[in-house]
């Protein structure tokens, strides 16, 4: 299969090459909300090489079978997997984040790493990914799995303009966090905090990936995004 890797959206790349979202996350490429926008013009947006990240994905198209291929599969089993592993899994990360916040934010006050406003963004975050997930748990999937593509339209452009929101929150989660890299002689509390944070990076965007480019790809893009 020949790819105009250049050219080719970031979205169009993580849905053709197994493994390239592993590889977007390790340069901070946004291929969720972001993932209309081309290789070419993520990496000048970053200042990267783009040559490097071809060379990256290029090695794993010569390793087959390295993760599901999401195109292939049913919509039905695309929504459980998005609902075990995704709305799940968010159910559980951001509780305990918000805990783990608290705790840093309320003992490390003093410090000049300390990430004062985050357990309260991630508190926020939570109270709109809660609702996100209700609708599509309750109105949409339940419209998809019908086969009710065409009433669907409404919903999907919704939930792609909040897509876009969640990402704006990702990014507000970096630069509260300091791109989740905790300072020198941080405690245990604060090391398992920025990990989560970039688990819970990682999870969101995958999940966003999945349904903007795959379980909605049939439904165009709403003009505000």
């Amino acid at each position: 299969m020949h790819i105009d890797y250049l050219k080719s959206s970031l979205g169009t790349l993580a849905t053709q090459i197994p493994g390239a979202t592993g590889v977007f996350h390790q340069h901070n490429l946004n291929f969720c909300c972001g993932g209309h926008h081309s290789l070419a013009e993520a990496a000048a947006e970053k200042g990267l090489d783009p040559q490097q990240i071809i060379k990256q994905l290029q090695s794993l198209e010569q390793q087959p079978g390295s993760g599901r291929d999401w195109t292939q599969a049913s919509e039905s089993e695309l929504i459980e997997h998005l609902l075990q592993r995704y709305h799940d899994r968010h159910r559980e990360q951001l509780p305990e984040l918000i805990r783990l916040a608290r705790k840093v934010e309320q003992v490390h006050n003093d410090h000049p790493a300390c990430p004062h406003g985050l357990a309260d963004h991630l508190s926020d975050m939570l109270q709109e990914l809660e609702s996100h997930m209700l609708k599509e748990e309750q109105i949409l999937f339940p419209m998809l799995a019908r086969g009710q593509i065409a009433m669907a339209g409404g919903p999907i452009s919704v939930m792609r303009f909040e897509h876009d929101q969640h990402g704006e929150a990702l990014a507000q989660l970096q630069r509260l966090s300091n791109d989740a890299c905790p300072p020198e002689g941080a405690c245990r509390t604060w090391q398992a905090l920025y990990l989560g944070l970039q688990e819970l990076r990682q999870d969101l965007m995958d999940h966003i990936h999945l349904e903007n480019n795959i379980l909605f790809a049939s439904s165009p893009r709403p003009s505000w995004s």
